[in-house]
């Protein structure tokens, strides 16, 4: 598949928590780094979404948001 989107990464899934209708994705990228996203419960289970799944993240810089903990 080609993609106009530029920022794209390799990853693995680490761990997926799910809330009553979203779930916390957290991915660790190739280089080690980790990154994490939130997405709906039924995106997670339409991807099938499990610790282990290889995957690809995508990023548009129009849609990022940063948080602080």
């Amino acid at each position: 598949m080609r993609l106009s989107t530029r920022n794209q990464m390799d990853g693995t899934v680490i761990s997926v928590t799910r809330g009553e209708a979203m779930a916390v994705v957290r991915v660790r990228l190739a280089g080690g780094d980790e990154i994490t996203s939130s997405i709906t419960r039924d995106a997670v289970d339409d991807l099938e979404l499990a610790d282990g799944v290889r995957v690809q993240v995508l990023i548009k810089s129009t849609e990022v948001t940063l948080g602080i903990e």
